[in-house]
């Protein structure tokens, strides 16, 4: 048989029949004296069964592997493997097509931050008509985001209840809401400016303590610190700042 034959008897590309060649899968046939290759029905049957495996989900290296030995002893283990590796995927969709379900069920719909949790989604909704008008609640909202995607679990889960707690607190919401107020008015303003201290105050007292999973550390060298006071303007970053120094210190705003 020729290359063209061979592979639209076993259903594949002449191109994957020389991919299969030089990764070592299929051995390389005797050459005519025209030197065309001569397929014999034994690389049929090789071909169709690295078709077979390929299809089941195995990489090259693993059907390597098992058309090493003879009499395919391997085969049996390597299937069990992938179809434990496939149940794993399967559980995995499941899940995430679960918090897919959530987001697009999200009352109000889907938040301006792109996908986030339900539960900070609920959060956003809660605030929404607090906030609504507020450069600096943007802000806020994708931070949140960002720490959220970037936490593991229980970092998340500790900082959605510390901000609910917050919040549902007596006056939480109207204090947010102020606090937002007096950062907005610092966008134009001196970092010197009285009302920055002013700031500072009413945004850490809005916070609670336990709002950071970890001890937080505020070393001006920190490379992260450095990119999110940038992205602020330089009254409003300066505020900011103080109130991360008040978290630190434990001293009352």
């Amino acid at each position: 048989m020729r290359i063209g034959e061979l592979a639209a008897a076993v259903g594949v590309t002449t191109r994957t029949v020389r991919h299969y060649h030089h990764q070592g899968l299929l051995p390389e046939p005797e050459r005519r004296p025209n030197g065309y290759r001569d397929y014999t029905l034994r690389h049929a049957v090789v071909l169709a069964r690295i078709r077979r495996l390929t299809e089941l989900g195995l990489a090259l290296a693993e059907v390597r592997d098992v058309l090493a030995e003879d009499a395919g002893k391997d085969l049996v283990e390597v299937l069990t493997e992938l179809d434990e590796d496939l149940a794993r995927q399967e559980a995995a969709i499941r899940e995430r097509r679960a918090r897919l379900r959530a987001l697009l069920e999200t009352e109000g719909g889907l938040p301006a931050e792109g996908p986030v949790s339900p539960q900070l989604a609920a959060l956003f909704e809660d605030m929404a008509h607090v906030v609504a008008d507020s450069p600096m609640a943007a802000k806020d909202r994708e931070m949140l985001a960002l720490i959220e995607t970037t936490a593991g679990p229980e970092g998340r889960e500790q900082l959605l209840g510390a901000l609910e707690g917050a919040l549902a607190r007596p006056g939480g919401q109207e204090r947010a809401l102020a606090a937002y107020a007096l950062l907005d008015e610092l966008a134009d303003a001196d970092p010197g400016d009285p009302r920055v201290d002013e700031a500072a105050r009413a945004l850490a007292d809005c916070l609670p303590r336990d709002l950071f999973p970890e001890p937080l550390e505020v070393d001006p060298d920190n490379s992260f610190l450095r990119a999110f006071y940038a992205d602020f303007a330089p009254a409003q970053a300066e505020a900011i700042r103080r109130t991360l120094r008040m978290l630190v210190e434990g001293s009352e705003p």
